[in-house]
């Protein structure tokens, strides 16, 4: 069985304006200043005490709890308000609903998002009994660490060679990497192309249709 492991956030979902938003909000809220956008943005995929340490320079401690809450507090509050959108990209649901049709494909999920929030954005897309296993920020050390991989690999008994890891920063090609499992890019996301190959990944995808043809060679997609 093949297992395909996908990042979230600018991989399956264009969640960047909610993630500026509520660092905004969050870094403010602590007397900061918020961080350029391309600064926030490049730190998106690490668990947010990590990329909140990243930003500020600060190793942990009370100041990034309260920083890292604030951020989660602005970001729930940004999604019922829905006021700003974090589609899925072109092609993202389509291509997921026919992998997991497959009976020779296992679908998981690694990402530096919260157990609660992935799971308000599943239930919102009608997804959650798509992956047969979810590994987040609550139940791991953050990206580059390959524990969400391994955990994902034992959950439904998949070995290195039979995994692929997808996304779009080079923490999770890094990821990959460290366990020893197959990375490929996506164009869409964060981090550019000219990085996932530098970091390990063997190829990058500039859509789904492209991207689905790399995981499983000879399959071909409808255009979304």
């Amino acid at each position: 069985m093949r297992l395909i492991i996908f990042d979230c956030d600018g991989t399956l979902v264009d969640s960047q304006h909610m993630i500026v938003a509520a660092m905004t909000t969050a870094f403010i809220a602590n007397g900061l200043t918020p961080p350029e956008r391309g600064h926030m943005v490049r730190h998106v995929g690490l668990s947010v005490p990590e990329a909140m340490s990243a930003m500020t320079g600060v190793a942990g401690g009370a100041s990034i709890i309260k920083l890292s809450a604030d951020y989660r507090a602005a970001f729930s509050a940004l999604r019922k308000a829905a006021n700003i959108a974090d589609p899925m990209f072109p092609g993202a649901r389509e291509s997921l609903l026919a992998l997991a049709a497959r009976d020779d494909v296992a679908l998981a999920i690694a990402t530096g998002k919260s157990r609660r929030g992935l799971d308000a954005l599943l239930e919102r897309e009608g997804l959650a009994s798509v992956f047969m296993t979810i590994q987040t920020a609550d139940d791991a050390p953050s990206k580059p660490h390959p524990a969400m991989i391994h955990q994902a690999m034992d959950a439904v008994g998949a070995n290195p060679a039979e995994t692929v890891m997808i996304g779009d920063t080079t923490f999770d090609v890094l990821m990959a990497r460290a366990a020893s499992v197959t990375a490929i890019g996506v164009s869409w996301g964060y981090h550019d192309a000219a990085e996932l190959t530098q970091s390990g990944a063997v190829a990058v995808a500039g859509d789904f249709r492209e991207l689905v043809g790399l995981v499983l060679p000879g399959e071909r997609m409808v255009a979304a």
